[in-house]
């Protein structure tokens, strides 16, 4: 078992939405299985690890609460996890520390930076009505999208304003953010999409919008529109994924969720668990630099499998998701990793 440390205090409904992930399934949800494996502990000689009840950003707000912890994590030199949410995330240079977080780039990123996967519910019991089942293997390929994606002149100024708010937020306001460049995501994502419609050796099915989840609010369309994307995925082996404002695609998730396979467009991605997980045998990552046409290693991709192994990758992906990547899972992974270290 790993005893964790924390300040309990922000462990409220106040702090619900902004609570480290592992936290929400010891406290607000709990989980048996987790909770066979990792303890909240009133005392910090007794603890295996200090934790960061909720988004370091959040948290650090509160100077003498996240300096208290700070410090007692320093003093009886426990290891130090802290959660950085939202798109860009926060690298921290704390001693003996480990982040978590969504997405940044892999370049960048220190060994002690763990990659949460996008915790999404199980399309199967939400929007899906079908059970799984593996698509049958054609002879070209067939590659599924409906999302925003949008070409033109305004679309790309609206994009570079957004990013220069972020950028002079973060720089006049302190935001405790990462530094990206300017990434235009949906013209990016509408110029690799028509590349692929326009050719002849692969078969697409897209669906583009203009706006995230095609600007619908209430809670009857978001539903619609939620099955259409889902039903989109299950009826094509492949679904294209790209970054969106963060480096990480929600849309690679859902597709390993459905039992699909992702075609991700590696922007110096870090995937969840590296160490543990092939990648290169459950997707086909797209090298953006590479002089070889996208289409080409797509097809590369699909050619190399035989009718039982397309079957089997579908079914190996599906079985990925609910092994790994669903929160329970990724956390008993995590302990299995930093129980492994401890001996």
């Amino acid at each position: 078992m790993l005893k964790l440390y924390t300040n309990t205090s922000f462990l409220t409904e106040t702090y619900r939405r902004q609570v480290f992930p592992l936290l929400f399934d010891l406290v607000f949800k709990p989980n048996e299985e987790l909770l066979s494996l990792y303890q909240i502990t009133d005392t910090i000689t007794n603890a295996d690890v200090v934790v960061f009840p909720i988004d370091y950003a959040v948290f650090i707000k509160h100077q003498q609460a996240s300096q208290e912890l700070l410090q007692l994590a320093k003093k009886h030199q426990k290891p130090l996890w802290i959660y950085t949410a939202g798109d860009y995330g926060y690298t921290n240079y704390i001693k003996n520390s480990y982040t978590f977080r969504l997405g940044g780039f892999d370049s960048l990123l220190s060994k002690a930076t763990f990659i949460l996967p996008s915790f999404i519910n199980d399309p199967y019991t939400t929007f899906l009505d079908s059970e799984f089942k593996p698509l049958e293997k054609t002879e070209q390929p067939t590659i599924g999208f409906v999302g925003h994606a949008q070409l033109g002149v305004k679309k790309w100024l609206k994009e570079l304003v957004n990013h220069l708010k972020y950028s002079v937020k973060r720089r006049f306001k302190g935001w405790l953010v990462d530094k990206q460049s300017f990434y235009p995501s949906s013209i990016k994502r509408a110029r690799y999409l028509q590349t692929l419609a326009v050719n002849d050796k692969v078969n697409t099915n897209f669906i583009l919008r203009n706006q995230y989840r095609a600007g619908l609010h209430n809670e009857t369309t978001r539903r619609d529109s939620s099955i259409a994307f889902y039903d989109n995925i299950y009826t094509n082996a492949y679904t294209f994924c790209i970054r969106g404002v963060g480096n990480f695609s929600v849309r690679f998730y859902e597709t390993l969720a459905v039992g699909r396979i992702p075609i991700l467009l590696n922007t110096d991605c870090r995937l969840p668990l590296a160490d543990t997980i092939d990648w290169q045998k459950h997707c086909v990552i797209i090298d953006a630099k590479s002089k070889v046409p996208i289409v080409k290693q797509i097809l590369d991709f699909h050619q190399s499998l035989s009718e039982a192994e397309f079957k089997a990758l579908q079914q190996a992906n599906r079985e990925l998701w609910l092994q790994y990547l669903q929160r329970d899972a990724y956390f008993k992974t995590i302990y299995k990793q930093f129980k492994a270290r401890s001996l």
